[in-house]
């Protein structure tokens, strides 16, 4: 355990770190202070990681936090291996209270000891980062580079940038404040005024099983930078993650002086459906979650005691008309469709794509040409099994695999699937994409194309237009939401049609890529994941609106 500090020696310790986050989302320049290389870290680090990892295994995970009555766990890797670990299992009525009993305290502390505080958490977390991806590995079924570079240093990223966001948003209006108003020939009216951030209660973070501390960090830290203690509840079937995250949170807190209970962990019994339970206690005030349309719009319905900051499900759609690189727009779709079993919420889903074709530098391309080259890049870029297991991952469940299944008869398959044997672990599922062909005009094709197919599975949707693809696009984020859209065009007139429907329809867009930039994938500081103006999200990570409502600020006025 590291050796106590003390709030100002924490602040002294990292207040530079901070300042230079609170440049970089003012700047949205590129900036991070983690490393994404895994060498960055030492040559020791990755087998000590491993080893870490290891000796969790098979054993309690101890948190000495009050109100275990319990202890459970269910998880199982991806690839294969069971974890074996067993964590608390909370009594609410007596893990609440003692976590509002901690709140005092915090508040207390103001805003910079809690964002140094936060940035001592980070940086514990960071020099684990080896460990954390294994941990990511195993739940979530990233692949070693994914879970090290998305679960590590891009997650640190996302709450130090929410750290940042709390802090700036709290310190806009001063402390304190003398008021004096003029009486003409009477002495001046003469206050005294303080502001404090307020915290609005216990915080509970609803964590997903893809992306638990890419998706879980930016709320956690968020809510506690604001004073809110966080009731951490992990996807059952990815809790390492984020019980890593929470023992780290309590010793830091701990060693700063603070009481550890501002940091909790809530694991649930199979099929317990604690997150319900804990969503509509009086004591939780604020709810970040990821996952389901059904859930997310359950909590919505029915936590009206609570902030509620959700990410559901999205259509994500991308507008084909014409490019002046159609190599490397190919090879960009490829890997956009193909990172991650496509198992995220930014992954392209519906492709459109004129059914007259599209023009190109290499000359006009029908669009039986356009998805036959787009598939043949998609084979190509996995027809090595060792690089296809990099980039693929393993299948996160059954769900999954029967989707990639059910899609072959939606329509003319234009990519099969094909499974992909592990050397390393041979009880993973591994899936390459599979693409279909749908017509946009076919009112048969709407169910599938109007709904999110969670995994490796996309549809080349033909339209009439360029400006017919662009009102199926503004129809789709309407109606069902996107997390991304992409477009490729050579046409000012086009791109036009396009940023207007996303401006309109409040979507995040990325125009041309063909290089080593994908949609898919954002950068923090500069890129915001979600827009929080559409069905797919009520939040952008991260924007002011995401920390603001997270505190209320409290004023005392006395006589001068």
């Amino acid at each position: 355990m590291a050796a106590e500090m003390t709030a100002a020696q924490l602040i002294a310790k990292h207040r530079p770190t901070l300042d230079q986050t609170l440049e970089a989302i003012n700047s949205r320049a590129y900036w991070s202070p983690h490393p994404e290389n895994p060498k960055a870290y030492g040559e020791d680090a990755a087998p000590a990681g491993l080893a870490a990892f290891e000796a969790l295994r098979g054993k309690p995970f101890d948190l000495d936090q009050p109100g275990t009555d319990d202890w459970v766990g269910e998880e199982v890797s991806p690839y294969g291996p069971e974890l074996g670990i067993s964590y608390p299992h909370p009594d609410v009525d007596v893990l609440l209270p003692s976590m509002r009993a901690a709140m005092p305290a915090w508040r207390a502390a103001g805003p910079e000891a809690r964002a140094a505080v936060c940035l001592e958490i980070l940086a514990r977390i960071s020099a684990r980062t080896h460990e954390f991806a294994q941990a990511v590995m195993h739940t979530s079924g990233q692949a070693f580079m994914m879970a090290f570079q998305a679960g590590g240093p891009h997650a640190q990223d996302r709450g130090l940038e929410a750290v940042a966001y709390a802090y700036a948003e709290q310190t806009r209006t001063p402390e304190q404040a003398a008021w004096s108003k003029p009486q003409g020939k009477r002495d001046p009216l003469e206050l005294t005024k303080t502001f404090t951030a307020v915290p609005r209660g216990v915080a509970l973070m609803i964590g997903c099983n893809t992306f638990p501390t890419w998706n879980g960090y930016p709320g956690l830290f968020a809510s506690l930078a604001t004073g809110n203690p966080v009731l951490v509840k992990p996807h059952p079937r990815a809790v390492l993650p984020l019980a890593l995250t929470v023992k780290v949170a309590r010793e830091v807190l701990a060693d700063a002086g603070f009481p550890a209970d501002l940091v909790c962990l809530a694991v649930d019994r199979p099929g317990e459906g604690l997150a319900k339970t804990l969503a509509v206690r009086p004591e939780v005030r604020i709810i970040d979650y990821t996952g389901s349309t059904e859930f997310g719009d359950w909590l919505e319905t029915h936590a009206p005691q609570a902030q509620v900051f959700t990410e559901k499900a999205g259509v994500n759609t991308v507008v084909i008309d014409s490019t002046d690189n159609y190599k490397g727009m190919l090879s960009n779709l490829a890997f956009s469709l193909s990172l991650y079993s496509g198992q995220m919420c930014t992954t392209p889903q519906n492709l459109l794509i004129p059914r007259t074709g599209i023009t190109t530098d290499a000359g006009p391309k029908s669009y039986d040409e356009v998805v036959s080259d787009l598939a043949g890049a998609v084979s190509g870029l996995l027809g090595d099994d060792a690089r296809a297991n990099a980039l693929l991952g393993a299948i996160v469940n059954p769900q999954v695999k029967e989707r990639i299944e059910a899609a072959a008869g939606l329509g003319e398959v234009a990519l099969e699937s094909r499974a992909v044997a592990h050397p390393e672990f041979p009880d993973a599922t591994v899936r390459t994409p599979v693409m279909v062909k749908l017509d946009g005009a076919d009112p048969g094709s709407e169910a599938a194309y109007l709904t999110e197919c969670f995994g490796p599975v996309s549809y080349a949707v033909a339209v009439d237009s360029a400006a017919d693809g662009v009102e199926l696009l503004r129809r789709t984020v309407r109606e069902k939401g996107a997390m991304t859209v992409g477009a490729y065009t050579t046409s000012a007139e086009v791109e036009q049609l396009i940023q207007d429907a996303c401006l309109e329809e409040c979507a995040q867009l990325s125009l041309n890529l063909t290089g080593g930039v994908y949609v898919n994938q954002t950068a923090a500081f500069s890129d915001f994941h979600g827009s929080g103006g559409n069905p797919s999200a009520n939040a952008a990570l991260c924007d002011s609106a995401f920390v603001a409502n997270r505190f209320r600020t409290v004023e005392v006025r006395r006589p001068a």
